[in-house]
C-alpha cells in the first residue's frame, strides 16, 4: 500500500497525479503550526518548539513525509526528525555553528577542500524536509546561502584547475531540489573534467520525496553513470514502497547506492531497529555505508547518543546480518579533523611468543578463538 491510500484527512481532496508530483509536494511544504491541521495533532511541546526555534531554523516538511508520521504520537521517530523541539533552543559550550569547519576549508565559496583528493560541492540551500538534526543548520533553509550560477561556475573552475581532485561530492541542501537541467549541467560539467574519476551525490529525496526520482531524471543520470549516490534513511518506517521504487529506479540508472544513517537518540539507537532498516535497504539494492555519530552542531545535542551505544549496536549487527549490511561507525571529528572509524573490541588478549604471538579473539556469539599472529621480526 502506498502513502496516497493512507494520506491524512487534510489531503483527501488531492488527486493522485498531484500527490505524486514532486513539484506539488515542494510547493505544499508544511512550515507553520496551522499547516499541520488535519495532518496530526501537535503536542504542547511541539507548539513550544515552533515558538522557541523561530528564527533559528525553519520548519519544512513535505506532505509525503508528514504522511509517514504517527498523528497521535509525538515520539514517532519520523515526526521527531521533522518537527521542532524546545531542546533545539538550548546551547552547550561544546556545540559549534560549523562543527566540521567546512567554511574554514573553502578555497572558493561553496566548495570545501579538506582531503587531498576530494571536495564537497555545495550547490543548493533547499531540502524537501529540513531535518531537525541537520549539521548545516547555519545554511540549509536560508535563501541567503543559495548557490548562484556564478558561485557554481567558480567551484567548477577550481576543480578544473586542481588535478589532485579526483572525487567530487555534490551536496547541499539537497541537489535533487534543483531542476533536471540545472542538476545535469553540474554533473555533466564534472564528467567533462578528465581528472575527476568519482562523482558522488548526497540526497535525502528517496526518503522525504521519492516522487522526485522520475523516469526522466533517471534517464539523464544514466548518461553520466556511474554516480555514487548516498542517501539518508534513519528508520525502517521511512522505507516505503515509494522509497523502494525510487531506489530501484536509481539502480537501473547506473547509480551505486549507499545509505548514511545518523545515530539518533530515541529514533534508531536500538540494535533491532538498525537491523530492520539495513535489511530493508539491502533488499532494495542500497548498501548501509555509514552509521554516523551525531555531530556537535548547535541545537542537536538532545539527539546525540553515547559512543558506547553505537559500539553496542555494531557489536549486535556483526554475525547477525551479512557483512554488507554492517555499516562503518564513524565520527566526523570537530574542527575539520575528518572521519575516524570506531569498531567493537574483538581482540581479548595477546601472549608474546618467539616467532608467533598467540592472540585470543571473541566472536559475535561471545565465543573465544586462538589465532597465531606473525611477529614482525620473524616475518
Amino acid at each position: 500500500m502506498n502513502t496516497y491510500d493512507t494520506r491524512p484527512d487534510a489531503y483527501q481532496s488531492v488527486s493522485l497525479d498531484d500527490w505524486t508530483d514532486w513539484r506539488w509536494q515542494q510547493r505544499h511544504q508544511l512550515r507553520a503550526p496551522e499547516d499541520f491541521e488535519g495532518v496530526l495533532e501537535l503536542s504542547d511541546r511541539e507548539y513550544r518548539g515552533f515558538s522557541q526555534t523561530e528564527g533559528d531554523f525553519r520548519v519544512g516538511v513535505t506532505p509525503y513525509y508528514a504522511s509517514l508520521m504517527d498523528p497521535s504520537d509525538p515520539d514517532c521517530p519520523v515526526r521527531r526528525q521533522g518537527l521542532p523541539d524546545p531542546e533545539e533552543a538550548r546551547r552547550a559550550d561544546f556545540e559549534r555553528r560549523d562543527p566540521l569547519a567546512e567554511e574554514e576549508h573553502m578555497p572558493v565559496q561553496g566548495l570545501t577542500h579538506r582531503y587531498p583528493d576530494r571536495v564537497l560541492f555545495y550547490v543548493t540551500h533547499h531540502c524537501p524536509v529540513f531535518c531537525r538534526h541537520c549539521t548545516r543548520k547555519r545554511k540549509v533553509s536560508d535563501p541567503k546561502t543559495a548557490a548562484s550560477t556564478g558561485q557554481i561556475e567558480q567551484g567548477l573552475e577550481y576543480i578544473r584547475q586542481n588535478r589532485d581532485v579526483r572525487d567530487v561530492l555534490v551536496s547541499g541542501g539537497d541537489p535533487l531540489t534543483l531542476s533536471d537541467d540545472r542538476l545535469m549541467a553540474i554533473l555533466g560539467a564534472l564528467r567533462d573534467i578528465d581528472h575527476v574519476e568519482v562523482v558522488r551525490l548526497g540526497t535525502r529525496n528517496p526518503v522525504t520525496l521519492p516522487y522526485r526520482v522520475t523516469e526522466s531524471l533517471c534517464d539523464r543520470l544514466a548518461e553520466v553513470a556511474p554516480i555514487y549516490l548516498n542517501t539518508h534513511f534513519n528508520h525502517p518506517r521511512e522505507v516505503t514502497s515509494e522509497a523502494q521504487r525510487a531506489l530501484r529506479r536509481l539502480l537501473s540508472a547506473g547509480c551505486v547506492l549507499g545509505n548514511q544513517m545518523v545515530l539518533l537518540r530515541g529514533i534508531n539507537d536500538d540494535p533491532e531497529t538498525v537491523m530492520d532498516l539495513n535489511r530493508r535497504l539491502l533488499s532494495a539494492g542500497c548498501r548501509p555505508y555509514y552509521m554516523l555519530q551525531c555531530d556537535m552542531a548547535q541545537g542537536i545535542t538532545h539527539f546525540r547518543t553515547s559512543l558506547r551505544r553505537g559500539l553496542e549496536i555494531m557489536d549486535h549487527l556483526r554475525g547477525r546480518i551479512a557483512g554488507m549490511g554492517v555499516p562503518d561507525f564513524v565520527v566526523d571529528l570537530p574542527g575539520g579533523g575528518g572521519k575516524v572509524e570506531l569498531v567493537p573490541q574483538y581482540l581479548e588478549e595477546r601472549s608474546r611468543g618467539d616467532a608467533f604471538d598467540e592472540v585470543v579473539f571473541r566472536n559475535w556469539r561471545g565465543e573465544t578463538y586462538r589465532f597465531a599472529d606473525i611477529v614482525e621480526e620473524y616475518s
